[in-house]
């Protein structure tokens, strides 16, 4: 799926919609995400330096798990419920590009359970377990 395609799934737009691109293969979706240099995130992110957030790290790798999700996201919003173990072992600089696989491990009802790996050049920069709950977007206000 490129950008278009996933606004038919995920809830998020520009400037947060940061999956390039996205496809799945039973339980686990490949993502990517292309680091341009001119992000929100990265003004002041450090001056003359700048390096993509941990957080914004950790929220790539939740948009590409949201992929999972697709099939139950109707009239839903994937919120975090948790994050176990996330290391960020690289920087990410602008000109990279950030691949992402991500794996269903646990659906029970509306809680999902996703491992999820993120690197740059074949070097891991971000993993971690993320584990998300579906809300009903009425009730979200």
């Amino acid at each position: 799926m490129n950008k278009e395609e996933l606004k038919n799934v995920l809830p998020h737009r520009e400037p947060m919609l940061l999956v390039d691109e996205s496809h799945l293969e039973g339980d686990t979706t490949y993502s990517h995400y292309h680091v341009r240099g001119d992000e929100f995130f990265l003004q002041g992110h450090f001056p003359g330096k700048p390096v993509v957030p941990g957080v914004i790290l950790c929220e790539i790798m939740a948009q590409s798990s949201a992929m999972l999700m697709a099939e139950a996201l109707d009239g839903k919003y994937p919120m975090y419920a948790g994050m176990d173990g996330v290391k960020f072992k690289r920087a990410v600089v602008p000109g990279d590009t950030v691949n992402v696989k991500a794996t269903l491990l646990v659906h029970r009802g509306p809680l999902f359970i996703v491992e999820a790996e993120a690197s740059v050049d074949g070097q891991m920069c971000s993993r971690g377990k993320l584990t998300f709950m579906l809300i009903d977007k009425e009730k979200h206000s």
